[in-house]
């Protein structure tokens, strides 16, 4: 089954600063490569012919400089014109501002994703059902959960509960920004915008969405960093220096 992907790559990452005040997070080294090729080379493992990395105007050369030396036909640079944190689309409206390049389903990840787990089981729960997937990761961590998205499924492995940075988690697994999303979806994701609601939250989408239809979680096991402060890039870096 055909299917495209697009990495979220617009942000700024205030709170890593200084570290990417001159460089994307995304292009930020973990050992001997950038966060970008983990996320990409988990995503190999699906034979995409259609990568999409969504940035803005003020890292669109260094993601094509990047692009250059990584040698991969396979990817394409598609900017916004945002140059800094306040003119920022978000990744919603960045979303919806790609719909008429989306001719496929869609994989879509954030570029500060990274994980050990295979892509395969998840794709193959994506195949059986047709309907959006959702990647979970339990964090273990009731106090660590509130700052996520936190997801209660039915035995059916359906989204029965999804709440954007609740102040008291039912549970503590949570949405991840990693999703495939039939191409219909895309639809959705304009209505959304349209309607003009928060366009910078991905898992406030995800949340209004599981009232629309019906929206699926497959649970991620091994390990999952989100590359959002020094800790968590940090702590990816001493596991990946460990493991080689």
């Amino acid at each position: 089954m055909l299917m495209q992907a697009i990495i979220l790559a617009g942000g700024f990452a205030k709170r890593l600063w200084p570290l990417t005040l001159e460089k994307p997070k995304p292009l930020l080294l973990i050992k001997d490569k950038p966060i970008i090729e983990y996320l990409l080379e988990k995503i190999d493992e699906l034979n995409i012919g259609d990568i999409i990395v969504s940035t803005n105007m003020r890292f669109k050369n260094d993601f094509e400089k990047w692009l250059s030396s990584a040698g991969r036909k396979n990817v394409r640079i598609i900017a916004e014109s945002s140059m800094r944190e306040e003119e920022k689309l978000g990744a919603i409206r960045a979303l919806a501002r790609l719909s008429s390049e989306v001719v496929e389903d869609c994989l879509i990840a954030a570029g500060d994703n990274i994980f050990t787990e295979s892509l395969l089981g998840f794709k193959r729960m994506f195949d059986e059902l047709k309907s959006p997937i959702i990647c979970l990761y339990d964090v273990k961590d009731a106090d660590l959960a509130k700052n996520y998205s936190i997801v209660v499924l039915k035995d059916d492995g359906r989204i029965m509960d999804f709440v954007e940075k609740p102040k008291e988690p039912k549970t503590t697994l949570i949405g991840t920004c990693l999703y495939i999303f039939p191409k219909e979806v895309f639809e959705k994701i304009n209505e959304y915008v349209n309607m003009g609601r928060d366009s910078d939250a991905p898992g406030r989408f995800i949340e209004w969405l599981c009232k629309k239809m019906p929206v699926y979680g497959y649970i991620m096991r091994g390990s999952w960093w989100d590359i959002g402060t020094l800790k968590s890039y940090e702590d990816a870096k001493r596991y990946f220096a460990g493991k080689r």
